[in-house]
């Protein structure tokens, strides 16, 4: 009889494994519209690795790189939309939607403590609770990102003034390089960063503004003949993540998240991409691509000219009813 029992007890538990749930697993899809082969995908893959080990495999990351989920001005509508769940967002490809964060790309506006993309991450993710988040609506931001300044590539000329820039048609990217390159006298070309180097080699543009890491990244070494240092202005980013999907999450989980996230993370991105940066020079150099290192002199004539850009930017925003002279203040002390 009791060997009846305990065989009835075995079977009644293992009927009852068979129904059970298995182990929560959470995988979440994320959006870049960047290649494979950027600083991003190996952020995102490392970021990726780390989840999973402190999770013990309940968080994975699944990447769909090169805008295989929308372009760079969808990137944000994807995560607010669920479409994608954590996305990097490129705030200048939607000009307008991010007023306050743009004015951390302004022409020659950087944090004081230097212009490092490792300090102007830092600085951007801590001021972004107070400054930014109401125009990140529902989404989490886990970490903000800033390009090394870009510099101007071009085709055809060495450029040591203003004067030499007027006429070049020149990519831009976004309204304040626009603006910048009308001030300088350029003509504003826009084209998508995949197709900048096609646009170069046909001879429909003649010059991009992107830093030395996303030159390494699109191939324009073979068809830039020079490059401009330093750089005018920056590219803000945001890794965001869907609010709602992140509430959703366990508590244990959303502690990870917010463990390998924030200021740190941006810090260390940053330091990724400063040294891709040097790294970008250098592709730039062995292709044999002439680089003009400006000095303070020959750069005040240009920031004469990017001056009023700065003042009407941050008028604007101040007008808007948004804190535009407060961010800045903050950002650049």
């Amino acid at each position: 009889m009791n060997r009846r029992i305990t065989r009835n007890l075995l079977a009644a538990v293992m009927i009852a494994a068979s129904f059970a749930p298995a182990a929560a697993q959470t995988t979440l899809k994320v959006s870049s519209f960047l290649p494979p082969n950027n600083a991003w995908q190996k952020a995102l893959e490392s970021w990726g690795k780390e989840l999973e080990e402190k999770s013990d495999g309940d968080l994975k990351l699944e990447i769909y790189p090169a805008a295989q989920l929308g372009p760079p001005n969808r990137q944000y509508q994807l995560v607010t939309s669920g479409v994608a769940d954590i996305s990097v967002v490129l705030h200048s490809a939607t000009p307008g939607r991010f007023p306050v964060t743009e004015l951390a790309g302004l022409p020659l506006t950087y944090p004081a403590s230097g212009k490092t993309s490792a300090i102007m991450s830092r600085r951007l993710t801590e001021l972004a609770p107070e400054f930014l988040a109401k125009e990140h609506r529902d989404t989490k931001i886990l970490w903000m990102a800033v390009t090394s300044p870009l510099k101007l590539h071009t085709t055809k000329t060495t450029i040591t003034s203003p004067g030499d820039i007027k006429g070049l048609r020149v990519r831009y990217a976004g309204k304040v390089f626009q603006q910048m390159l009308d001030a300088f006298g350029a003509s504003p070309m826009s084209v998508s960063p995949a197709e900048t180097v096609d646009a170069l080699s046909k001879g429909v543009i003649d010059g991009a503004m992107f830093p030395y890491e996303a030159t390494k990244s699109f191939n324009l070494g073979p068809v830039v003949k020079h490059s401009l240092e330093p750089g005018f202005a920056t590219n803000t980013f945001a890794l965001v993540m869907n609010q709602s999907v992140f509430d959703g999450l366990s508590e244990q989980d959303q502690k990870i998240i917010d463990e390998t996230t924030g200021a740190d993370r941006a810090e260390a991105f940053g330091k990724m991409w400063d040294a891709d940066e040097e790294a970008g020079r250098q592709y730039m150099l062995d292709n044999k691509v002439e680089i003009q290192t400006l000095s303070d002199d020959q750069l005040a004539p240009f920031k004469a000219l990017a001056e009023p850009i700065v003042k009407q930017a941050v008028s604007a925003v101040d007008g808007a009813g948004k804190p535009g002279s407060a961010f800045l203040e903050a950002y650049t002390k």
